[in-house]
């Protein structure tokens, strides 16, 4: 056998091992719980935190910024990887407020499969049907878990046909609650036919005690539920591979996670189900084999992880062939080369040196000063670039200005920063100068974290005025005098080189439109728009 034979097949080997998937859902639905259950049960933490900040309680691996731990949401995404068994575990917690869709979205375009979480009260919620929407859009296939089955809740067939009416997903439950929500007792395995019991751990902070009855066992200690059970299980469809893949179907699973009910059973299935890596479509949509040399797709950066060194570290997802540290790489959007001298694999906040890593790893290099999300890295030997990564069209737009003037060098910093993680888009006006720039968010929350990370990362702080603007199009150099003399419309640049003009709502747009019919006035990154 060739050298290049065997480095192909260990590419393939190892990447039959991995499964990068992320965890999504309507905010309180318990990701970031889950996420650190996911942990505990692989042994890779001793000790889960369950509640967010409270008192005497640690705060979940993936939540490590001061706002998370303080507001208990998930305010950005975070990786974990870590082994289980034979495999590789590339998870992704991402953050379910609407506000940070953007955010959850560049996640999607890193991952392989999804686990969706539903709250058992309440079902499908607004977040959960457009996350579903991008999963179907994007052809990445759907795992299910209903979570809080501890407290009541809907009954388990009633969310099945919700799946079903609301989005055309016909749910293939794994296992099936013995006992309403709120009072169940166990969960029926559609495989064995056998009832797993729960022993709670207190608050859930370590790995809950699993015992397996038989059928006759459970039916002589759980009578009418669990005949009940039996008699639902039967009318459910049964796990079918090719319709889950094609996203026509969704396995599905009961569980509380913040008691670690049926973490374990939902691991093994992302083990058994979930897909491996596979070849990507490039940016002509044509599928790159995982036997290719390295290539790879930065969908994250973020700074401010360490703040002992304020590094700026840029998640890349291996896409194809072998990444070896310390090699040199393209950077396709420029050309250029780049020293991958500093890898770490990332688990939440902490990091640890990576010397190798396969398609479906997730990489962070650190100190990447010139990558953005959405840049493709690649081989010297081998050319290849990945669609880039969408963008929404703002909604919220404020002036951000440094209260103390003489923090302007560190207020121009952070600005810049913020800019390239794509945390907020930042434009400047000719009406305000460099000192005042604009703002734009897809939801207000995203003004309070670029304001906190101003003043707790760089040292300035800032103060924000609300502009009454809701909507932007992208227009032309040559339009900016005619937009200029119409009243409540703003022209403004953004960093990368676009002109967008500001509109207080769409009927001001509709007005401008219809008296200069000439003006471009297209809507920004409609296929981003429709995802939402």
């Amino acid at each position: 056998m060739t050298a290049g034979g065997t480095v192909a097949n260990s590419v393939a080997g190892e990447a039959g091992r991995r499964r990068t998937f992320a965890v999504i859902s309507h905010p309180d639905a318990g990701k970031s719980t889950l996420t650190e259950a996911l942990a505990l049960h692989a042994r890779v933490i001793g000790e889960a935190g369950a509640v967010h900040g409270k008192a005497g309680r640690k705060s979940v691996v993936s939540d490590w910024m001061e706002m998370e731990q303080a507001r208990g949401i998930s305010i950005t995404s975070a990786a974990l990887q870590f082994e289980y068994g034979d495999h590789v575990i590339n998870l992704l917690d991402t953050p379910g407020h609407a506000d940070f869709s953007e955010d959850t979205y560049r996640v999607l375009a890193a991952v392989d499969c999804a686990v969706m979480l539903l709250d058992a009260a309440k079902g499908l919620e607004p977040q959960t049907l457009k996350l579903f929407d991008v999963c179907r859009h994007r052809g990445i296939p759907v795992i299910t878990f209903i979570n809080k089955w501890d407290r009541p809740g809907l009954h388990a067939l009633d969310l099945c046909d919700q799946l079903e009416e609301r989005i055309g997903l016909r749910a293939t439950p794994l296992n099936w609650p013995v006992g309403e929500a709120g009072h169940f007792t166990g969960l029926l395995d559609r495989r064995s036919g056998d009832m797993m019991t729960f022993e709670r751990a207190p608050g859930g902070a370590r790995i809950s005690a699993e015992h397996r009855l038989t059928p006759d066992e459970a039916a002589a200690a759980h009578g009418d539920e669990w005949q009940a059970a039996v008699e639902e299980a039967e009318l459910l469809d049964e796990y079918d591979e090719a319709s889950f893949l094609a996203g026509k179907t969704t396995p599905m699973l009961f569980g509380a996670a913040v008691s670690n009910i049926g973490v374990a059973r939902l691991l093994d299935v992302l083990v058994q189900l979930a897909p491996p890596p596979a070849a990507r479509p490039d940016v002509d949509g044509t599928p790159h084999d995982l036997d290719q040399p390295f290539s790879g797709l930065v969908f994250k950066v973020q700074a401010g992880m360490d703040k002992a060194h304020r590094d700026r570290v840029a998640f890349v997802r291996v896409c194809s062939g072998r990444f070896e540290r310390g090699s040199v790489v393209t950077h396709a959007a420029t050309g250029r080369p780049f020293a991958t001298k500093y890898a770490q694999a990332i688990f939440g906040r902490d990091r640890d040196t990576v010397d190798v890593a396969y398609p479906g790893d997730i990489v962070g290099l650190v100190n990447a000063s010139a990558l953005r999300p959405g840049d493709t890295l690649h081989a010297k030997e081998a050319s290849v670039e990945f669609p880039p990564m969408p963008s929404f069209a703002p909604e919220n737009f404020s002036v951000c200005r440094a209260r103390d003037t003489s923090k302007s060098k560190q207020f121009r910093k952070g600005i810049e920063q913020l800019a390239h993680e794509g945390v907020v888009q930042v434009l400047r006006s000719d009406l305000r100068g460099d000192a005042a720039p604009i703002l734009a968010a897809v939801g207000p929350l995203q003004f309070e974290v670029a304001a906190h990370r101003l003043e707790h990362e760089f040292g300035a702080a800032v103060t924000l005025e609300r502009l009454p603007y809701t909507l932007a199009r992208r227009t032309r150099a040559d339009d900016r005098a005619t937009l200029d003399a119409e009243h409540d419309v703003e022209v403004a640049n953004r960093g990368d080189g676009a002109v967008l003009a500001l509109f207080s709502d769409k009927w001001r747009l509709n007005s401008v439109q219809r008296r200069h019919p000439d003006l471009l006035l297209e809507p920004l990154v409609a296929g981003a728009d429709a995802e939402r």
